[in-house]
């Protein structure tokens, strides 16, 4: 008939050579390695199949101690300040942590079971003590006072709101959108072309008044140049872009391509903006 043993349930592999330890009395600075491996390899023996993630760590753990036992045996490795270097150094110092945060979880154990013994009262103070504050006596606050005290109190509030002051934003301003008519500026760039009929584009492009304005005269002139109603010439890249007119409709430029030009617009209105900020 088989003898059925009941095993202690440990935490982890460090939980059992901890048990181990305790139990055989030694010294954790003085590890017997030989006889802990022995009894930890039947522990590992006795086991039951379980999770297979739990079994690996008490195998990793089994695989570490033979190699400890194996260099045990061979001569001490000599580090660089000339002395021997202990195979169970690593080990021990493991053991000393996990004994160290095991006895502090037992702390922590025992606080909560003592603060689940303690019941609390809540506040029965009457509102009229709760609001109560203690009167200002002016005359000790001012005690030691002085017109110099004053002004360096004035200066430090002055400089604790001038340090508020973000000196980037502070200089930013309101982008506002440029809003230009697409068809009147079309008319307006055919009129003065037609009334010219040979122009500097230089003087054209001053008569406006803002960026935007700008933009749209360019496109309206290219545009024109599309359509074949205006030719352009320039003798070298540093002379002025002359225009001139060949035949402008006096209907306006409707019929001429320009109504796409809102698109257009619209892409380098985005471009101005992120160009002001």
């Amino acid at each position: 008939m088989a003898i059925e043993v009941k095993l202690q349930v440990f935490e982890g592999p460090l939980d059992l050579l901890l048990h181990l330890i305790e139990k055989n009395k030694v010294d954790i600075y003085d590890i017997p390695i030989a006889e802990i491996t022995e009894q930890y390899m039947e522990y590992i023996r006795q086991m039951e199949e379980g999770d297979m993630n739990v079994m690996s760590e008490f195998l990793l753990m089994a695989a570490t101690l033979l190699d400890i036992k194996c260099r045990m045996l061979l001569p001490r490795e000599v580090n660089e300040e000339g002395e021997e270097e202990d195979p169970r150094a690593e080990l021990v110092q493991k053991l000393l942590e996990y004994k160290a945060y095991k006895y502090m979880s037992y702390e922590l154990r025992d606080m909560q079971v003592d603060a689940l013994k303690v019941f609390y009262k809540p506040p029965t103070i009457p509102e009229e003590v709760l609001k109560f504050r203690e009167p200002v006596n002016y005359d000790e606050l001012l005690a030691d006072l002085t017109l110099t005290r004053l002004n360096e109190i004035f200066r430090n509030c002055l400089k604790r709101q001038e340090d508020k002051v973000d000196p980037v934003r502070s200089h930013f301003g309101r982008i506002e959108k440029d809003e230009v008519n697409i068809d009147a500026k079309a008319n307006y760039v055919a009129g003065y072309i037609r009334s010219h009929k040979r122009m500097n584009f230089r003087e054209l492009l001053e008569k406006q008044k803002s960026r935007m304005d700008v933009i749209v005269t360019f496109l309206v002139v290219l545009e024109l140049m599309k359509t074949g109603v205006v030719s352009v010439e320039q003798e070298s890249i540093e002379d002025d872009i002359i225009i001139t007119a060949r035949e402008i409709p006096e209907d306006g430029l409707e019929f001429h391509g320009l109504t796409s030009l809102g698109d257009a617009v619209g892409e380098n209105e985005d471009i101005d903006r992120e160009e002001n900020q």
